[in-house]
């Protein structure tokens, strides 16, 4: 539905939006005890592998948007589905703000110094490569220096307002053809 003929209707896009699943991660920056921050988002993906690195959407008015510019790093930390209330805390959703909201969960210190959650699904340690500007956002690249992950976790997701455990969701969705299953991503790039 277009406004003015020009313009989409904002309320529509962000209804739709909802129906979309994404995966819940942490953005987190500061490699001094005091002057760390971070955001939950759903805005984080793999952008290549040569060189290795990811993508992550920043509304510029978030406390870690000036503070990933100053720092030059950042990571972003994927969450199990345990992680619904650390979600909530770097949401700003809990009343807890800037460094006391490292107080909850186990931190470590990456390579590049910003803060690492230490039993994350996955953690991207990275430096800040590029950045581009939109209206209301920038999005950041990052080059992955250090990586960790934990098969055994499963990952938290956002979709419809609401935190979901992908097991959750596993009886909707069907494999489909037997082929199909075979498929890689590669051949589909």
């Amino acid at each position: 539905m277009t406004v003015d003929g020009n313009s989409f209707d904002a309320n529509h896009f962000k209804q739709a939006m909802r129906q979309c699943a994404g995966a819940v991660a942490l953005v987190t920056v500061g490699a001094e005890h005091g002057r760390r921050t971070g955001l939950t988002v759903t805005s984080a993906c793999s952008l290549s592998d040569k060189p290795p690195s990811l993508i992550v959407c920043v509304n510029r008015n978030a406390s870690a948007h000036a503070r990933i510019r100053e720092e030059g790093a950042f990571a972003i930390n994927f969450l199990h589905e345990d992680h619904a209330l650390l979600a909530l805390t770097f949401s700003g959703q809990k009343g807890v703000n800037g460094d006391d909201r490292f107080a909850f969960g186990q931190w470590t210190r990456g390579v590049t110094g910003a803060p690492v959650l230490a039993d994350a699904v996955a953690a991207f340690d990275c430096v800040l490569a590029q950045e581009f500007e939109t209206t209301t956002h920038s999005i950041f690249v990052g080059e992955v220096r250090g990586a960790s992950h934990s098969a055994a976790a499963t990952p938290l997701v956002y979709l419809r307002s609401n935190f979901h455990k992908p097991r959750e969701l596993r009886e909707t969705v069907a494999i489909g053809d037997l082929d199909a299953r075979h498929l890689s991503w590669t051949d589909f790039s």
